[in-house]
């Protein structure tokens, strides 16, 4: 058979785009450790959540058992501004690079938000409207998500307040103003309009914040006002579903031409870029169908994978949100404010940490000089700034497809550009004045948050 030409951008025609979101848990022979309410033990039940949450997407929160969700038509027009997606073959960085791998890269940077997060904040703001709701709260860190849920809420007519981390509001002027810009409140976190920040302010006043302390004034904003509901970004089993849009994309367009990855590989924060891109391959291999090397990339900076502990935990600083079981540096961890890549939380998935501890994937931490390094390496060969979080899948993939070189092994490498950089030149501006440093927790450091962790037993 003649081998197809692979040419640089792979598009998938309008009529491609996926019509469903893949819920991989429905594959998953060991399913994530349900969401616990912290004053009983139990999990969680639908009423329960109900009060935080839309209705509907507690029904996918606890959902393991149903493969495919339909996507409302609604959602499915929006997303039509912008998707399908392009799957990239990185010829000028193999060539630079010198390597026999082939190097592909989903690039979800071509929407106003900048992101991929924008994929689930149109979700979830379609259902609160639905719900008919006033409006939604949430947090954001590097400021991906409060730009995506503000762009949402504006195109459904709903309110958005966002708690942003204090470092990001005052590090990313341009990122806040284009929340407030779509008719946002951006309140930088942590602040004196919630209990949790006031508290948090008295015990550590010259804090920089953590999103986890973000969650927690997003929660109590929300659950304090009549019709309002909370929102959230990534780590979530719903935020994960809605995100599968990316993987099953990545998977048509590579199977257009008859392509089969060798290695994926993802930043990984909460987990949603990440949860999202390889869900569908995931699927595959807990079916018997495939085999892939998945990495989970994260900084090292906030090593929850490869430093923290799988356990329950509370996903937000104030401890007022159900327990995860999760891989975890402690609720009360905050990384550096010298941090400025981005992927801050201190926890992940719970899809992708039981994946994790199962075998499937595994996970590399990378100091933030180097995914700069890769950055810019990136811009200058590929002609994109990539969004820090993005940049350390790159160094990753660089780093893999160098050991290619190193062995003469032509491998098929993917991984996820989750956003663009142009918000984060901040972050770049202290890379090339040579200020920027690598902070690494101490083992001391992270010992003494996870001795914080909740005693659980499960009644």
């Amino acid at each position: 058979m003649e081998k197809k030409q692979i040419p640089y951008k792979i598009y998938l025609q309008e009529n491609e785009l996926p019509k469903q979101w893949y819920n991989v848990r429905a594959d998953m022979k060991n399913k994530p450790a349900p969401l616990l309410n912290p004053g009983t033990g139990q999990p969680l039940t639908l009423d329960e959540l109900s009060p935080i949450f839309c209705e509907e997407l507690c029904r996918q929160e606890l959902d393991n058992d149903t493969a495919f969700f339909d996507i409302p038509a609604e959602i499915l027009d929006f997303y039509k501004m912008y998707r399908p997606s392009p799957l990239v073959r990185a010829y000028f960085l193999e060539k630079a690079l010198g390597t026999p791998a082939h190097i592909y890269y989903k690039f979800e940077g071509n929407n106003t938000s900048g992101s991929h997060k924008l994929n689930s904040a149109i979700a979830q703001a379609y259902y609160a409207k639905k719900q008919g709701l006033k409006g939604v709260t949430t947090e954001t860190g590097a400021g991906q998500w409060g730009t995506a849920m503000s762009m949402a809420c504006a195109y459904f007519g709903l309110d958005c307040h966002v708690f942003m981390v204090k470092c990001s509001y005052e590090q990313k002027p341009f990122r806040r103003e284009v929340m407030r810009t779509y008719g946002a409140q951006v309140t930088p976190s942590p602040s004196m309009t919630t209990n949790v920040g006031r508290k948090l302010l008295e015990e550590f006043p010259d804090t920089t914040g953590s999103l986890g302390c973000a969650i927690s004034e997003a929660v109590e904003a929300a659950v304090s006002n009549e019709g309002y509901r909370y929102v959230l970004g990534s780590v979530l089993n719903q935020v994960l579903l809605h995100q599968t849009v990316i993987g099953l994309e990545t998977k048509a367009a590579l199977d257009k031409y008859g392509i089969k990855p060798d290695i994926i590989i993802g930043c990984a924060g909460g987990g949603s870029n990440l949860g999202g891109l390889v869900s569908p391959f995931v699927g595959e291999m807990l079916r018997g169908e495939a085999d892939y090397r998945i990495i989970a990339v994260e900084p090292a900076s906030c090593p929850s994978f490869t430093r923290g502990k799988f356990a329950y935990d509370f996903c937000d600083t104030g401890m007022i949100c159900p327990l995860a079981k999760m891989y975890t540096l402690g609720s009360q961890f905050i990384p550096s404010a010298n941090h400025a890549g981005g992927l801050r939380f201190h926890g992940m998935s719970t899809i992708l940490s039981q994946l994790y501890h199962d075998g499937l994937m595994e996970a590399v931490a990378v100091e933030q000089t180097s995914v700069f390094e890769a950055a810019e390496m990136f811009a200058r060969i590929e002609g994109t700034l990539p969004a820090p979080e993005s940049s350390h899948a790159i160094r990753v993939a660089i780093d893999e497809a160098l050991k290619c070189k190193e062995t003469g092994e032509e491998k098929t490498i993917v991984f996820g550009l989750t956003g663009t950089g142009y918000f984060d030149l901040k972050a770049y501006e202290s890379f090339n004045d040579g200020t920027m440093t690598d902070v690494i927790p101490s083992d001391e450091d992270i010992a003494a948050s996870l001795a914080r962790l909740p005693e659980v037993r499960i009644r």
